[in-house]
């Protein structure tokens, strides 16, 4: 602009001035457009911008010469696809699965493009390491981690190792233990009506599976902590609702987007919480590895919990307190989503198909009858007692099969580039997936898919002795993904399961359950992208059972 005024003349100042004038003006009128603007107009007006700009500048990671589905016509931008997706995915992903079983297809979401692969590729990907592809990045990735503070359970598999490597080998003392915890916590979330009762499954469940998880994490008296309980529950919950409304935005409107909303402030404020109450069980395990080693007395023998072995085989890094309070919430939101969420599908499907009630019943008053209660002698483990569920077990396969809590399973994104054998390259940062609910639901996988058949499993395992072993509910095969597949396979699936049958067998010997209605009609499950789950409105009449002997 002075470049412009200087070039005139002295003769022609008049119109100088006037230019001037007329910038001073504009610019008057363009503050006070500005000052008229309201915040919510204002970020609006941002987001809308940056939400444009981000259907040009994302980063494309395609397997080369995958399809993208979804686009209506070929001049269609990036944007609407994204919007069609969060909409529509469960559309989008079966018609790209009949479409292009046997090759890469491309779906597109805000923040990141899945290439669905063929079933066909997952037995020679199943062995490759995490360095290799990750699931961990993946699965931390969904939640938005650099908004809700996950990122560090990217950077470390403290979490992973402590579960493969503690957990699993040691499941019999640890089903032992929480079944303990079980029946001494019960009465403070489970109420006992003798007439029909309106509850909310979902949240006892949540409860239920938060104390008994704490009791192995951190055990006694954090577990019972009112605190912990609370913030086990509601970490799980606020991080998903963060993630989630983070996924209906491109990556480049989330610095605004993530400070507008209230969950991520929860998961702040649980992160707090968790270091208050884990700073002292920390310090306390350190003080008693000091006195150990000097040969000190130390006053009290602690329980044998995840966060101490994570402390003993930690780095510095990864025990630094801020680091282990978001990792113990991390196993919290692992352990309490899967089985509240189990429990409640498995409970929906008994009511919608009730007369399955007495077929599990018998199975379980069978078992009480030749073994007892859980843990009255050596031969009623919890382990022992709860592989006898055959048939409970086989519903469970089947609930799994029609509620999958992700239509896309496994999920891993490329750490280094890599070609298959037949040549197909996935490039480094490139996120791959599989169709799990379409496959399981493929005719040719599944016969009758669209019926809910609770004893093919039980049927497939007996149809051979070599087969025994193999269609359980915490089983990774090909054909059964609810836990993924492979050596990334959730390593906890074994316990979850275990935790599922534990509760399920005390709600089922003592109790009636119904749909509020009075119908079979199983409240439908609801969908955020490729992600599922129960109706958070739908509740359960519940009663003490009539029928029973004894």
């Amino acid at each position: 602009m002075s470049a412009s005024l200087a070039s005139l003349s002295p003769g022609n100042a008049s119109e100088a001035n006037d230019l001037l004038q007329q910038v001073i003006d504009r610019s008057t009128h363009l503050a006070e457009l500005v000052a008229s603007l309201t915040a919510g107009t204002t970020i609006a007006l941002v987001l809308g911008t940056l939400l444009l700009l981000s259907a040009f500048t994302r980063p494309k990671r395609h397997v080369p010469g995958a399809p993208v589905l979804g686009r209506k016509h070929w001049w269609e931008p990036d944007l609407l696809l994204y919007w069609r997706y969060t909409a529509n995915a469960r559309t989008i992903i079966a018609d790209g699965y009949k479409k292009f079983k046997d090759q890469p297809f491309v779906v597109k979401r805000h923040d990141v493009d899945f290439n669905v692969m063929p079933h066909k590729y997952l037995d020679e990907l199943r062995l490759v390491p995490n360095t290799k592809l990750s699931s961990i990045r993946a699965n931390v990735q969904n939640l938005g981690h650099k908004w809700t503070f996950t990122t560090p359970m990217s950077e470390s598999n403290l979490h992973f190792r402590v579960v493969q490597n503690k957990l699993t080998p040691e499941l019999p003392k640890y089903l032992d233990i929480i079944k303990k915890e079980l029946d001494e916590i019960w009465s403070d979330d489970i109420p006992d009506p003798q007439d029909w009762q309106e509850v909310d499954i979902q949240e006892m469940m949540r409860r239920l599976a938060a104390r008994m998880a704490g009791k192995v994490f951190v055990g006694h008296p954090a577990c019972r902590d009112e605190d912990w309980i609370r913030i086990s529950v509601g970490f799980a919950m606020d991080v998903f609702t963060t993630g989630a409304i983070l996924r209906m935005f491109p990556p480049l409107t989330h610095p605004i987007v993530a400070w507008l909303i209230p969950a991520r402030y929860r998961v702040m404020e649980n992160l707090r919480t968790a270091e208050k109450i884990l700073e002292p069980l920390m310090k306390r395990h350190k003080d008693n590895i000091a006195k150990k080693a000097a040969g000190e007395p130390i006053e009290e023998e602690e329980e044998d919990t995840l966060l101490n072995w994570m402390i003993d085989r930690g780095t510095e890094e990864e025990i630094r307190l801020d680091r282990m309070a978001l990792r113990q919430l991390f196993l919290c939101l692992a352990a309490v989503h899967t089985t509240s969420m189990s429990i409640t599908h498995i409970l929906f499907d008994l009511c919608s198909h009730p007369e399955w009630f007495p077929v599990i019943r018998g199975e379980i008053d069978e078992i009480y009858k030749d073994l007892g209660p859980i843990n009255s002698s050596p031969e009623s483990s919890a382990k022992n007692w709860l592989n006898r569920l055959e048939k409970l077990d086989s519903f469970f396969v089947e609930s799994q099969r029609s509620n999958l809590p992700s239509l896309f399973v496994p999920q891993r994104i490329a750490v280094q580039s890599m070609t298959l054998k037949d040549g197909t390259h996935i490039p480094k940062g490139t996120k791959i997936t599989w169709a799990a609910h379409s496959h399981m639901h493929d005719t040719s996988i599944t016969q009758d898919p669209a019926n809910f058949d609770p004893m093919r499993s039980y049927r497939k395992r007996h149809s051979s002795p070599e087969l025994l072993n193999k269609h359980l509910a915490s089983s990774a095969s090909p054909n059964s993904l609810a836990f993924g597949y492979g050596s990334q396979a959730c390593p906890g699936r074994t316990f979850s399961v275990g935790e599922v049958k534990l509760i399920l067998v005390r709600l089922l010997s003592d109790y009636e359950f119904q749909f509020t209605d009075g119908t079979t009609n199983r409240p439908a499950n609801m969908f955020a992208g490729e992600n599922s789950f129960p109706d958070p409105s739908a509740k359960l009449l519940m009663r003490r059972r009539r029928d029973k002997s004894s």
